[in-house]
């Protein structure tokens, strides 16, 4: 008997609302969703506390900014048309390209006359009575809406450490997804950045040529891949517009929800180490993440093969950076390749070797004790600044949600259940919230955003399609198809390197958090299986859920 078998009358009529859905953010998430929801002649409202659309890259404006992944997959693909017309400068997008995109698409498919900017949502309250959701925002206002749903994004709730101090510091200090939006000029200035994750790797090379002195406080080294930037070319837009049907088929099919062709049967114990640092140093000059995805089978479950190309990173450090203290200080240790999140390099191990860029190591040698007036005391000196960037990374994927009031059928909120760790259907939706939907919220995969988004709108909108014809007032998903999706995403994260996330202090386990982690944050059994069973789910009209009928 599934779920749907066992589905209940509503005993009251619903009321009516302000709004079919309400969807808090107007980054890719929140535009993608409102594209394909305006095709069901819904009334829709998109809800961003911004000023601009963009998410992540309207918050994200700092010196050297831009996405990892490469620009002619990291767009949605609903449209022939618009990949199209549209087109990209270079390989990796800078933020304010990636914003101009945006606003291309949100032209193009006439979205903006439903996005309502500059307003904060405080809180969503499930009520049973009416069956709708009563959202409310920071200066009072009320709406009313059948179906909510989360697209804030996964990295979008800034961590800002307590840290002694931290508000006496003389001058400008802040996080750097909350840039200045006048700018900032660093021209001369002594900079103090506090973080070592993907934030500073881009920041450090951007604003040493600058700056009097950059100093970067550093608690974990990366692995760093290089980027190998390059410009976009008349031929290769041409290759890439040809081949998207291709291209597009790759992503929805890829680990990782990128084009790239998987080493199928090739694993690390077959080569010689001459061998294996052939293939690395080939994909190391080709740049991306490639050097992962295409190299061995299996570097993210083998630990053996996976210090192999560990270790070829390592050697790496020290063949780039020039003092030998400063590379071993930036060499990771103890843990595994992806344990963390690899940055891309744009010139980052390279800034080391300028007199003005200096490294501080938290962790082993000098704690940071406490930011006084004038600048930042470890145990050993104090360093003073003009400047403090806080690179301090996020409370990825619970952080946005829990920082709101959401209320469920019970009146429990999403942070109390989710005390001792997030229980999701596949990061789309959580038992006790009726009619609430996220996109890639916990227990989804980390993979290339825009393919993982643009298939959670799909079943999203899909689902509540299905919800409207069958004149159905709510879903729920059952308690047991939760569990047994939390349970899948425990025992795959433990066949991968990422198992080890708590000792990079890693926020694919919110160890990045003081207090948070370990915890199964993240699906990593592989972006195309789960894309299948979202496919499967939907095929099946979402056996998962209840529904309840509209009388």
């Amino acid at each position: 008997m599934t779920a749907q078998d066992t589905m209940q009358n509503n005993t009251s009529k619903a009321s009516s609302t302000d709004y079919d859905v309400v969807v808090i953010g107007a980054g890719f998430s929140g535009l993608g969703l409102l594209h394909y929801l305006k095709q069901q002649d819904l009334s829709v409202r998109v809800f961003d506390k911004a000023d601009n659309i963009g998410g992540t890259w309207t918050w994200n404006r700092y010196p050297g900014a831009r996405g990892d992944s490469e620009t002619y997959y990291y767009c949605f693909t609903f449209s022939q048309e618009l990949l199209q017309e549209w087109s990209w400068s270079e390989r990796y997008p800078a933020w304010g390209e990636i914003l101009e995109y945006l606003h291309f698409l949100a032209d193009r498919c006439n979205l903006m006359p439903d996005i309502q900017l500059e307003t904060t949502i405080e809180s969503a309250i499930y009520d049973n009575e009416s069956g709708r959701w009563i959202v409310r925002t920071s200066s009072g206002d009320t709406y009313t809406c059948k179906y909510f749903v989360s697209a804030m994004g996964l990295i979008s709730e800034p961590y800002i450490p307590e840290i002694k101090g931290l508000e006496s510091f003389a001058g400008p200090c802040f996080h750097s997804a909350r840039w200045p939006k006048e700018g900032l000029d660093y021209s001369g200035k002594r900079v103090g950045i506090i973080g070592a994750g993907a934030t500073a790797v881009q920041l450090v090379p951007s604003m040493a040529p600058d700056a009097e002195s950059v100093t970067l406080f550093q608690r974990t080294p990366n692995y760093i891949l290089p980027a190998r930037q390059r410009k976009m070319t008349p031929e290769w837009e041409k290759e890439i517009k040809s081949n998207y049907p291709e291209i597009i088929n790759k992503c929805r099919n890829h680990v990782f929800g990128m084009p790239f062709d998987s080493p199928v049967d090739r694993v690390a114990a077959d080569s010689t180490e001459e061998e294996q640092n052939a293939i690395y140093q080939k994909l190391w000059e080709e740049g991306g993440f490639r050097f992962c995805f295409e190299s061995y089978d299996d570097l993210l479950e083998n630990l053996d093969a996976n210090e192999t190309a560990a270790n070829f990173l390592r050697h790496k450090i020290t063949e780039l950076v020039d003092d030998p203290e400063t590379a071993e200080m930036l060499t990771p240790r103890g843990y595994p390749l992806f344990a963390k999140r690899p940055p891309l390099d744009h010139g980052y191990y390279e800034a080391f070797n300028r007199d003005n860029v200096h490294l501080v190591d938290i962790a082993k040698t000098e704690p940071i004790v406490e930011v006084t007036e004038t600048g930042v005391l470890t145990e050993k000196q104090l360093y003073e600044f003009d400047i403090i960037i806080l690179a301090t990374g996020f409370d990825a994927l619970t952080g946005a949600l829990e920082h709101m009031e959401i209320r469920g059928a019970s009146g429990e909120t999403l942070k109390e259940k989710w005390r001792a760790g997030p229980s999701t259907f596949m990061g789309v939706c959580s038992s006790g919230f009726p009619n609430l939907f996220m996109i890639t919220g916990p227990q989804a995969p980390f993979a290339n955003l825009p393919t993982t988004i643009e298939e959670n709108i799909k079943w999203i909108s899909a689902c509540i399609k299905h919800m409207e014809s069958q004149n159905y007032a709510s879903m729920d998903v059952s308690e047991s198809a939760e569990k047994q999706w939390g349970d899948h995403a425990a025992e795959v994260i433990d066949l991968t390197v990422m198992k080890y996330g708590h000792e990079a202090n890693s926020w694919f386990v919110g160890s990045n958090i003081p207090g948070k982690g370990p915890s199964t944050l993240v699906y990593f059994g592989g972006a195309n299986n789960y894309f299948d069973k979202l496919q499967e789910s939907l095929e099946k009209k979402f056996p998962e859920l209840n529904f309840t009928a509209t009388i």
